[in-house]
């Protein structure tokens, strides 16, 4: 079964257009192997089976009639439960939307069809998409595929742990404070966090508007780094209806010479320090990148012990109105706990608003004092998260400090890529973390790619 199952997506498209597989054969053994570790994992919230198979049947046509094929031809892709699949429900986790059928594809998954890619499945998310725990009333908890008594972490939680696991060969996730990043570390697999303005995000539920837009984006996640590659250019580039999005060149990760760059290293950005297991995954990874000529420095950007501050000022500032807002709009009465939490954490008192322009203007003044490290560097090597997987229901325990390696680019709206550089003691994968300058996607994917082929990237779990 993990014959197909575990190669990459790349490699499955190659093979399908060489015809050394089809894409029902490579359909059918995703959907098996989702009904073999689904059970275990509760990654997969709306299997898409039939319209699949009937989809790879027209791609094994198209092709035996000497049709150009996409670069994603016949290869299915999952995403989160937040993101539009035409004629699936899309609950984003919570209850108020349990039967909410969407009505057309996200921007992004009409993208991944153009370019021959089959929407497979819909994967579990934390109600919201607001929370590092993939945990709700709608479907429940999902499971790390390492180790059944850890969280996958959130909110792409479901689509880590399937990717992780074969059930899919790459999906989609978002990421507002961390979404992609922290599961691909937990889960093992690479993932990349684009630019704010890169990928349109039309068609995403919640639409995480206002304040937080700037620091929202959707992204692929993969079990290798050259199927980020292949994938972001799909998805990328205006849509004419995200006001976000921006006609901005994509450059290639292929093309960029590792020899040369200057890379600022850190372990402890001075809210949580990485716990032993994560720095030694992180020395590896910095030597790795060392051997290639890049040049390791120990540097950190100038404000980034503020960014747990600044993120909290942001999280807080409406005194969770938007959240409750969400919830109406849902028709959600009850949320989960963890929503609840989150509630408790932005307080009840919103900023006048003389307070709110005036966090605006730190902010970007912030960014600004952030910005200037690139002045000096190419990339950032640091944690993603201060330790590996945490238990179930320890997320509150963890809080914000350890949450801060992610959310502070998020606030700066830079690119971060994750890749597996190490294990811990007890078996779990440990991602690291590389971030390079606004729309240097090609910088992150590059330096991840070398750490992949150094260390060997993700390894299959033992589920």
């Amino acid at each position: 079964m993990t014959e197909l199952t575990y190669k990459s997506a790349t490699q499955l498209a190659q093979m399908i257009r060489d015809k050394k597989a089809s894409s029902l054969e490579v359909v059918d053994a995703h959907i098996a192997r989702i009904e073999a570790v689904n059970p275990k994992l509760n990654a997969v919230v709306q299997l898409r089976a039939d319209s699949a198979r009937a989809s790879a049947v027209k791609a094994d046509e198209s092709l035996a009639r000497g049709d150009e094929p996409g670069p994603l031809h016949g290869v299915p892709f999952t995403v989160k439960d937040s993101i539009a699949i035409e004629g699936v429900i899309s609950t984003a986790g919570t209850a108020g939307r349990a039967n909410h059928v969407s009505s057309a594809d996200s921007t992004v998954v009409a993208r991944m069809r153009a370019a021959g890619a089959i929407p497979l499945a819909a994967t579990n998310v934390p109600e919201l998409c607001l929370g590092a725990e993939t945990d709700n009333l709608v479907y429940g908890r999902t499971n790390n595929p390492y180790d059944l008594t850890r969280t996958p972490g959130g909110s792409s939680g479901g689509e880590a742990a399937l990717i992780a696991s074969g059930g899919s060969p790459l999906g989609l996730g978002s990421d507002v404070g961390g979404s992609i990043r922290q599961p691909a570390h937990y889960c093992g697999i690479a993932g990349i966090k684009p630019t704010s303005g890169r990928v349109p995000s039309t068609g995403h539920w919640p639409p995480l508007d206002g304040l937080w837009g700037p620091m929202f984006k959707i992204g692929p996640m993969a079990r290798f780094v050259e199927d980020l590659a292949l994938t972001l250019p799909i998805i990328a580039g205006p849509d004419w209806r995200d006001p976000r999005a921006g006609p901005v060149p994509l450059r290639d990760p292929g093309e960029v010479e590792l020899a040369g760059l200057r890379l600022g290293f850190f372990t402890d950005n001075g809210n949580a320090a990485a716990d032993a297991d994560t720095v030694v995954a992180l020395n590896a990874a910095a030597d790795a990148l060392a051997g290639a000529g890049v040049e390791v420095r120990s540097a950190m950007p100038r404000g980034a012990a503020r960014a747990n501050d600044m993120f909290k000022a942001v999280l807080q500032a409406d005194g969770g109105a938007g959240v409750r807002e969400l919830l109406e709009e849902a028709g959600t009465s009850d949320p989960h706990p963890l929503i609840q939490l989150w509630l408790d954490r932005q307080g009840d008192s919103p900023l006048s608003a003389a307070e709110f322009a005036g966090l605006l203007a730190e902010l970007d003044q912030w960014r600004g004092e952030m910005l200037t490290f690139f002045a000096d560097h190419d990339a950032i090597l640091c944690p993603v998260w201060a330790t590996p997987a945490i238990e179930h229901g320890k997320l509150a325990e963890a809080g914000w400090p350890d949450i801060s390696y992610t959310r502070q680019f998020n606030l700066t709206g830079w690119p971060g890529a994750v890749v597996r550089a190490g294990t811990s003691g007890g078996g779990l994968p440990i991602g690291v973390q590389i971030v390079a300058a606004p729309w240097r996607e090609d910088i992150a994917l590059a330096l991840a790619g070398q750490v992949e082929y150094s260390l060997g990237g993700w390894q299959a779990p033992t589920l």
